[in-house]
């Protein structure tokens, strides 16, 4: 089973930058990993931030698409997003979201357990 670990979170006043990282691993092979993506918010009501393809393609949220950009490289299980210009808005809880398959019969889709961003003067 895939296994996702966040880092990075913390608290910052507006204007400054973070840089979150997440680690992918997994007790067996891991056959493809199709989607690496940072989401916000709580079970349920998480909103996309930005996904990262295993074929380079990104996609953002219009919110940050200016001041985020998302990064790594799904082949060796890892992503970052490097956050900039971060206003009170963009607090939350940020959650790595990994899927693809473990086989060509079974699928993943994991979630990491998140690393708090607080945005505050």
């Amino acid at each position: 089973q895939v296994q996702l670990v966040e880092s990075g979170g913390s608290s910052v006043e507006p204007g400054g930058s973070l840089r979150l990282s997440c680690v992918a691993s997994s007790a067996s092979p891991v056959l493809s990993m199709e989607n690496m993506a940072w989401y916000r918010g709580p079970p349920g009501q998480r909103e996309l931030i930005a996904a990262l393809g295993d074929d380079g393609r990104t996609r953002y949220d219009e919110s940050v698409k200016d001041r985020f950009a998302i990064s790594g490289d799904t082949a060796k299980h890892v992503v970052w997003l490097q956050m900039n210009n971060l206003t009170p808005e963009d607090t939350g809880v940020y959650y790595c979201n990994a899927n693809g398959r473990q086989s060509l019969t079974r699928r993943f889709d994991m979630w990491g357990r998140g690393t708090q961003v607080t945005v505050s003067s």
